[in-house]
């Protein structure tokens, strides 16, 4: 049986489709420009001719990026920074919450205060950097890693997903003979995987464009993640070949956005269901 909508009904999924078209041109747009200009002429680019398709197509700007060695440090470093910080990461926040979890934790009003304090307080920038530099941190993968392995936001995200779960099956687990740490990995953790698989795309991407921690702790250029190779480029206008060739500058700009976004842009597609999931479940049982 066919149900007739009301013409509110009609207007209101009209308005939401044009205004979803209007999102999603609003958020294609970019991307298409930046890809379209980091293969486009440079002259086409300064001019202001490049709006939409490239124009007079030629790849000097990625032949010039992919040959020089600084890129694949740069990418190394930043995959390794992503991959442990982000491991570590859903490690410890997981490890907290799940205590944090239940009811009987003796302290745990005390400990949840605490955490929520940090929300609004924190220990500042230089205090921080101090107690970075007082530990042997600096110029080490390390000092990117460890200022913001935990994030509380996160923290009370998973403590809520973990309370939403039956206790009925942990208690199963106990009587089967399984002991504490065998229900969080065996039971809690694979159950879990959605709030995981988001809490950890979040932090993955948020180390992944990061270059303020590097610019702070990190004077060795060997060191250096791939934002500040990015940031170099774009904000003080270097050049991978010297400071006088600007002859493809502009593009090599275009280019190093579309080298250094790519990699997210391919991951997101294939954990897109479990980041709804996990949003969508943290959201909803507050």
């Amino acid at each position: 049986m066919k149900i007739k909508e009301s013409f509110g009904s009609k207007l209101f999924d009209a308005v939401n489709i044009f205004l979803m078209s209007i999102l999603i041109i609003v958020m294609v747009y970019p991307l298409i420009y930046v890809f379209s200009a980091s293969i486009s002429d440079n002259a086409m680019v300064m001019s202001g001719r490049v709006v939409l398709w490239p124009k007079a197509i030629n790849l000097i700007a990625y032949e010039r990026l992919l040959g020089n060695p600084d890129l694949w440090i740069s990418y190394w470093n930043t995959i390794r920074y992503t991959a442990v910080q982000t491991f570590l990461s859903l490690a410890v926040t997981s490890a907290m919450a799940y205590p944090l979890a239940k009811k009987g934790l003796p302290g745990r009003p005390l400990i949840l205060f605490l955490a929520a304090f940090t929300l609004m307080f924190g220990g500042g920038m230089i205090p921080t950097f101090l107690v970075v530099q007082k530990l042997g941190l600096l110029d080490t993968m390390w000092a990117i890693v460890l200022p913001s392995l935990v994030s509380t936001w996160y923290l009370f995200i998973m403590r809520t997903f973990f309370e939403g779960l039956p206790e009925e099956l942990e208690d199963a687990a106990t009587i089967d003979g399984c002991g504490t740490m065998q229900v969080f990995l065996k039971i809690v953790l694979p159950l879990s995987l959605p709030v995981l698989v988001s809490i950890g795309l979040f932090t993955a991407v948020n180390q992944w464009n990061s270059f303020f921690d590097a610019l702070i702790y990190l004077n060795d250029r060997s060191m250096y993640p791939l934002q500040i190779m990015l940031r170099n480029i774009i904000i003080a206008g270097s050049n991978v070949q010297g400071e006088g060739n600007t002859d493809y500058i502009e593009t090599l700009k275009y280019a190093m956005i579309t080298i250094a976004t790519v990699p997210i842009l391919c991951v997101y597609p294939f954990i897109q269901k479990y980041f709804v999931q996990g949003t969508m479940i943290g959201g909803i049982k507050g």
